[in-house]
């Protein structure tokens, strides 16, 4: 019961946050992240029950039983389709990065005065619910139902709470992401059909589906459905347009979410759905992506250097970033994907906080325009100082947990391909560029000694010193995750080696 009560207490904790705006505005805000941390303590009271040992043994992907955790409710008998749930090492990391950052969203739009306080943590709360569905849920139909549910709170986060622009960017961000969740549906409604003819029984479980036979051809055309569904997401180039829309439009706890989230969502399924399901489509189709990737850490890089808006420079840093998770993804190596892991751990802390800064900055001064800026340090150093980390940081500095997961991502993808990882590699040099001049243009050069702004605040430093310790020893320390994450890796390996292996004999 505990994967189910992790969504049904932060589904509830909703419901109880919007009731309560009505005595108050700063209730539902106490209430919010008093649900969340009881969800995470009761995840951790969990994890401290666990011996080491079982986190390091290899799961079976076709067996839940030799998961940390499993549960099954039957929904939908005739058609085979259950409520059904499971959590290995991967899932744990990022239910874990999606807890933790669900505090500092909260956290993050303390201060500002929206209306309706208590809806706008109830969607706050209800996205992470959402979220934790996606990577609990193992019934393919139910994966598609969280999918889905999770798109709506945070399409009202932007439409209902975002800036000047936010109509157009909320309905962009809904039909990009509403669209390509239709052709997954569509693959995996055929992928049930096949699974029927195969077998004689209608199953929507990740384990029957696994070891599905596919014919070549429509394996391809299965896995193009998931692919573009999760690097819509992701997002990947040249799906990544509704990206920097919905980040410049969406109020700050939106953002949070947003970039240190939802976007994990995309990667998640890749990893978990995409490869394992049409392991040969995959790997065929492998360069193509690839290629793709190396062109959104070019493309996000070149883009993000030729913003004014502090926003969408760190939105288009997002997209160069998660083409590194790409990249990691499908040259599926060890170190690759232990790389792609980490970055999306390591980028949800680190941009976070970049759009929590940008947050603050828009509040107090009102623009997100860096020529209106400068000299910023002069009237608020400790924003001056983690600002100055987390560009650090996002630009891949050694000892933080970026420059750990772009390492590795280039030292796997090196053993594929060496010219594709020459060409990732700029985007670690662009990194540098528009990193330091977000921060020359923000808060170096003359300060303006008429302006007067306040400097963040003890809640707001107590939610950054989070992320810096988290981000530095994900850089000093990273062989916990490592730990967590690699026997999972390992056994998708296994899948996919052995179902090409199967195929190749045929």
């Amino acid at each position: 019961m505990l994967l189910l009560n992790l969504i049904l207490i932060l589904l509830i904790g909703g419901a109880i946050a919007w009731w309560s705006e009505r005595l108050g505005t700063h209730l539902p805000r106490l209430i919010a992240v008093f649900v969340v941390l009881i969800d995470l303590a009761y995840l951790l009271n969990y994890l401290a029950g666990i011996p080491l040992e079982q986190l390091s043994v290899v799961p079976d992907a076709a067996d839940p039983s030799s998961w940390l955790l499993a549960y099954q409710l039957d929904w939908i008998p005739r058609f085979g389709i259950s409520f059904q749930l499971a959590m290995d090492g991967l899932s744990l990391v990022l239910i874990l990065l999606t807890l933790v950052l669900g505090v500092i969203a909260i956290i993050s739009s303390w201060n500002e005065k929206n209306d309706r306080q208590g809806f706008f943590q109830a969607n706050i709360l209800w996205t992470l619910a959402g979220v934790i569905g996606v990577f609990l849920a193992m019934d393919l139909f139910l994966f598609f139902l969280f999918w889905e549910v999770m798109l709506v709170p945070m399409y009202l986060l932007i439409a209902i709470w975002g800036h000047e622009g936010k109509a157009y960017a909320s309905m962009k961000f809904f039909i990009f992401t509403q669209f390509s969740g239709l052709l997954m549906l569509l693959a995996i409604l055929v992928l049930a059909i096949l699974h029927h003819n195969a077998t004689g029984i209608y199953s929507f479980s990740y384990f029957d589906l696994l070891a599905t036979p596919i014919e070549s051809g429509m394996a391809h055309w299965l896995m193009l459905g998931f692919f573009i569904a999760f690097v819509v997401k992701l997002p990947g180039f040249p799906f990544h347009t509704w990206l920097p829309d919905a980040h410049t439009q969406a109020p700050t706890a939106g953002s949070v979410i947003l970039a240190g989230i939802l976007l994990k969502t995309g990667a998640y399924g890749l990893i978990r759905f995409t490869v394992p399901l049409f392991p040969e489509a995959a790997l065929d189709f492998a360069p193509t992506a690839m290629f793709l990737g190396v062109a959104g850490v070019i493309y996000g890089a070149v883009l993000a250097f030729s913003q004014s808006d502090f926003k969408r420079l760190v939105a288009y840093s997002s997209v160069s970033h998660m083409g590194f998770v790409l990249l990691g993804v499908f040259a599926w190596n060890s170190l690759a994907l232990q790389g792609a892991v980490m970055q999306m751990v390591a980028h949800g802390f680190s941009t976070a906080a970049l759009f929590m800064i940008a947050g603050a900055l828009q509040q107090r001064l009102h623009t997100r325009d860096m020529s209106k800026m400068g000299g910023l340090w002069h009237h608020m150093p400790r924003m001056g100082a983690v600002a100055l980390f987390f560009a650090l940081a996002s630009l891949g500095m050694p000892g933080v947990g970026n420059f750990v997961a772009e390492f590795l991502v280039l030292l796997g993808l090196f053993a594929v391909n060496p010219w594709m990882t020459a060409a990732a590699a700029l985007g670690l040099i662009t990194a540098a560029v528009y990193s330091l001049i977000m921060m020359q243009r923000a808060f170096y050069g003359k300060p303006d000694t008429d302006l007067v702004v306040t400097d963040f605040a003890w809640l707001e430093m107590t939610a950054m010193a989070i992320m810096i310790v988290a981000l530095v020893w994900l850089g000093l320390y990273p062989q916990p995750v490592f730990d967590m994450v690699q026997p999972v890796l390992d056994s998708l390996s296994n899948v996919v080696s052995s179902t090409s292996a199967a195929v190749g004999a045929q």
